[in-house]
């Protein structure tokens, strides 16, 4: 039985060239190849070429059968109808048979966001006399001004901050570059941050770099080290939430189209490439509702008294 290793290597060759895949999705992508290969083999099929509707129709009822989620489901269907274009445009293949699959429908909930009475709790309990706290209060405010993913913040290095300009310089997906604007809370943060807490955090390393955001020991911050932060600011602040840095970024894109930014906008700002992953923040809160419904139904306005 054959291993399929060739023709793995040269859609990962692939990926990391042709798509810029990152590490996270390199991963997953190849995780899932492997999967349907073992399965290829426990049914003998020893040609990818063999594969039929029928053969995905029985790998899709195996991956059911795992109970895995929808979402998950939907990943590994979308890995190997991409694969499957992938061979069809090296002649390996003359046919693509996952791609009448219908992915299953995601389940759509809605993402959790922060009020504003729990975003000043959270801004109020850094110590801002030590460096640690000047870090913490630095990354929070950024995070909540720019909406960046938590892996773009981690890679932030000096030169990609213009404070003539207020804005930030940020390396998404695919690699793809963004400019985002930010406020005078957040510059205000960073600029203390940088001038004070980050210059006495980079004298402990052992040797000198541009990353922006450090650790006790002065080096980089890793990604699960922010995490870690904003847990414990959340636990300082007594706000009975489960907080990871996506929930500012979900914040982030809540609050703007609350307060009537345009999706094209937020869409650029979050650095979302289908307009379809930004619509998922269209919804509101039921005071944001309430207010346009008592602003704009003419039976909702009270009569003035005379």
């Amino acid at each position: 039985m054959r291993s399929f290793s060739s023709e793995k290597q040269s859609f990962k060759l692939y990926l990391q060239v042709e798509k810029n895949a990152s590490i996270h999705t390199l991963t997953h992508y190849l995780k899932d190849l492997d999967q349907f290969f073992i399965f290829l083999e426990t049914e003998g099929i020893d040609q990818l070429s063999l594969v039929d509707e029928a053969v995905v129709r029985l790998f899709l009822m195996q991956l059911y059968d795992e109970k895995l989620n929808r979402r998950t489901v939907a990943r590994k269907l979308s890995t190997l109808r991409m694969f499957y274009r992938f061979l069809e445009r090296e002649n390996k293949v003359t046919e693509n048979p996952f791609l009448l699959t219908h992915l299953p429908k995601q389940d759509k909930k809605l993402p959790h966001f922060l009020y504003q009475e729990e975003l000043t709790k959270l801004f109020l309990v850094s110590d801002l006399e030590t460096p640690t706290g000047q870090r913490n209060q630095a990354l929070l405010e950024l995070l909540y001004a720019t909406g960046m993913r938590v892996s773009e913040c981690q890679q932030l290095e000096l030169i990609d901050f213009d404070f003539y300009l207020h804005t930030v310089k940020v390396l998404g997906k695919g690699r793809k570059e963004r400019y985002i604007p930010f406020g005078s809370f957040a510059e205000q943060a960073l600029k203390r941050y940088i001038d004070k807490g980050r210059l006495e955090l980079l004298a402990k390393a052992k040797e000198s770099h541009q990353a922006v955001f450090l650790n006790a020991r002065g080096n980089p911050l890793t990604t699960r080290g922010m995490r870690l932060i904003l847990n414990k600011l959340v636990e300082k602040a007594a706000v009975s939430i489960h907080i990871h840095p996506h929930v500012l970024r979900h914040t982030f894109a809540t609050h703007l189209l609350n307060e009537g930014a345009d999706l094209r906008s937020v869409q650029e700002l979050l650095g979302h490439e289908h307009l379809s992953s930004t619509q998922i923040y269209t919804h509101v809160t039921k005071d944001r509702l309430r207010d346009v419904y008592m602003n704009s139904h003419p039976r909702a306005k009270r009569n003035k008294k005379r």
